[in-house]
C-alpha cells in the first residue's frame, strides 16, 4: 500500500512539475547533452532569465 501511494505521489508531482514548467531546466540539460553542441549549457540561473526574457518577447503562448 506505501508503494502504491508512493508511485501515486512521484506521478502526481512529475505532472505538475511538467505543466508549471518546473521541470524546463532539466529538459533543456537533456536535450542540450543529447544534441550534442559544442559550448557548455546555460547554468540554471541565466537559463531562466533567457527563458523569461523570450516569453516578454513572445507573449502569445502565456495565459496571464
Amino acid at each position: 500500500m506505501v508503494a502504491v501511494l508512493g508511485d501515486g505521489w512521484r506521478a502526481v508531482r512529475w505532472w505538475f512539475r511538467g505543466v508549471l514548467g518546473a521541470d524546463a531546466y532539466e529538459q533543456y540539460l537533456a536535450r542540450h547533452a543529447r544534441t550534442g553542441h559544442d559550448h557548455p549549457p546555460m547554468d540554471e540561473r541565466a537559463f531562466w532569465r533567457a527563458r523569461s526574457d523570450h516569453q516578454d518577447r513572445h507573449p502569445e503562448g502565456r495565459c496571464c
